[in-house]
């Protein structure tokens, strides 16, 4: 009887989504208004924070703020302290008095000065006369194993958008992690200096390489070196010597609040709610404020959680909302959290991560309500999402390139390679301002980043009550890799 009782809530709740949002649901969307999301990020993009770099004073002084909010929601606090995941990492500068980077090309040895490098990453490393490997496109096809022993040239196309090329580097970076090259070059044709190796070093203890820690990153803005290895037909061979930092504790923090469900059975099952709160703070002695990317995730996170949390009746599975560091460094906060999971990963059945929600001004053209989902059919989620998009007036799109190219450079990653369904939505893929310093708040369409937070607060309630956990498509060979992930975690 129960059990036939479960099933005709769920009918009911179907049918009532189908009709449209009921009065309790009208006004919990109705509290998603564009003031409340530029109160937000009028702060998470203020001066005062400094860009909110991992890690950082304003990066602390977001978190708390992320943390008072859900507090004020009445969110239950599932960290290690309070609503605070926290993982100490090493934090440091090196003493460049020992660096050398020389590269033989043609028969003759070309020296290069530290303050014509930057680097990234790196602990102490030393190589004397590695093979010098070039990949040049974004897509390269890296076999495992294939660049033990050698350097690899990270050489992008000149005509790549910032953005594009943020996500080349990271599809490549995913690419070396089984590839296993000595050191990554990075080739830098538009900065005549680099930082000197005078950035700090943030090291996470987990990581592991065969020099001694994590895949290093050398920067290389020697224009001449540059065109020398480019233009080479015979081998390239590097020696280097970077020395390690002087590394001290930093604790960095993911923050994570639980709305508690209410049906006994589905309770302690989980749909998430996700964005990273960090940027990247000052690069060249200029303030970077990251107000879309992401503190517009971060806000509507927020929003919504207060708005589902003001419903007089819980849905019935939990929802975790989660604020991740360290995107901007490389997936660190998500990636974290996928190794250590506050909230059991088998009964976690979504992820939906927020990612540049507010700016509309997309260099394919205004992008006014709608948002794109990365890995669309990858999932069953989008259907759901696109039904929550009807009922209050967005579109909830596959874009054709971007949505399978993006997939695997955002927050959803982490827990779709151990098995969740989970995806990234995003108003704008490439905006004016990316990574730029006028990424401000004032340039925020917040009209239709609280339509499309309505969206996303009805889309996490109905995903919330169903009672049939989303899959992934089994048509899709993009997906294999995921629907195995999913297979052993419910089955190890």
């Amino acid at each position: 009887m129960r059990i036939v009782y479960a099933l005709l809530l769920a009918a009911a709740a179907s049918l009532a989504q189908a009709a449209g949002p009921t009065p309790e649901q009208d006004a919990m969307l109705k509290r998603l208004t564009p003031d409340a999301l530029r109160g937000h990020l009028s702060f998470l993009a203020s001066d005062l924070l400094e860009g909110r770099a991992t890690p950082s004073r304003g990066q602390e002084l977001a978190a708390e703020y992320i943390a008072a909010q859900f507090r004020r929601f009445g969110l239950e606090p599932v960290g290690d302290d309070g609503y605070f995941q926290t993982a100490t990492w090493g934090y440091g500068k090196r003493d460049m008095k020992d660096f050398t980077l020389s590269f033989t090309v043609g028969g003759q040895t070309l020296q290069v000065p530290a303050a014509a490098v930057s680097l990234e990453g790196a602990a102490a490393f030393s190589t004397d006369g590695a093979d010098v490997v070039r990949i040049s496109t974004p897509d390269a096809q890296i076999a495992p194993g294939s660049l033990d022993g050698k350097v690899v040239v990270v050489d992008l196309p000149a005509d790549l958008s910032d953005a594009a090329r943020t996500a080349a580097r990271r599809a490549l970076g995913t690419a070396m992690r089984t590839a296993r090259p000595l050191l990554r070059l990075a080739f830098d044709r538009k900065n005549p200096n680099g930082d000197g190796g005078q950035a700090a070093v943030l090291v996470d203890p987990e990581e592991r390489h065969a020099n001694g820690g994590p895949v290093p990153t050398v920067v290389l803005h020697a224009r001449a070196v540059i065109d020398a290895i480019a233009a080479a037909s015979g081998p390239v061979r590097m020696s280097v010597r970077i020395p390690g930092p002087e590394l001290k504790p930093v604790k960095l923090r993911n923050v994570i609040g639980v709305l508690r469900g209410s049906d006994p059975q589905l309770r302690d099952t989980y749909v998430m709610l996700t964005a990273h709160y960090d940027h990247l703070g000052l690069v060249n002695g200029k303030l970077h404020r990251g107000a879309n990317d992401d503190a517009s995730g971060t806000a509507a996170m927020m929003e919504v959680a207060g708005a589902l949390a003001s419903l007089p009746q819980r849905p019935r599975r939990s929802i975790a909302f989660m604020a991740v560091f360290g995107e901007e460094l490389g997936l660190k906060g998500s990636q974290y959290y996928g190794r250590h999971p506050v909230l059991p990963l088998a009964r976690t059945v979504a992820d939906i991560n927020l990612e540049q929600l507010g700016r509309t001004d997309d260099s394919e053209g205004p992008q006014v309500n709608r948002v794109a989902m990365t890995g669309f059919d990858f999932s069953d989620l989008g259907p759901i999402l696109q039904e929550a998009g009807k009922a209050t007036g967005i579109e909830v799109f596959k874009h054709p390139v971007n949505s399978d190219r993006y997939f695997a450079f955002s927050d959803n990653q982490a827990l779709a390679d151990v098995g969740v369904p989970a995806h990234t939505l995003s108003v704008a893929y490439e905006f004016p301002d990316y990574h730029g310093p006028a990424d401000d708040w004032q340039k925020i369409d917040y009209e239709n980043m609280a339509r499309v937070s309505r969206m996303v607060a009805l889309g996490m309630l109905t995903l919330a009550n169903q009672t049939q956990a989303p899959q992934w498509n089994a048509a899709n060979p993009k997906a294999a890799r995921y629907r195995e992930a999913a297979r052993k975690l419910v089955q190890p």
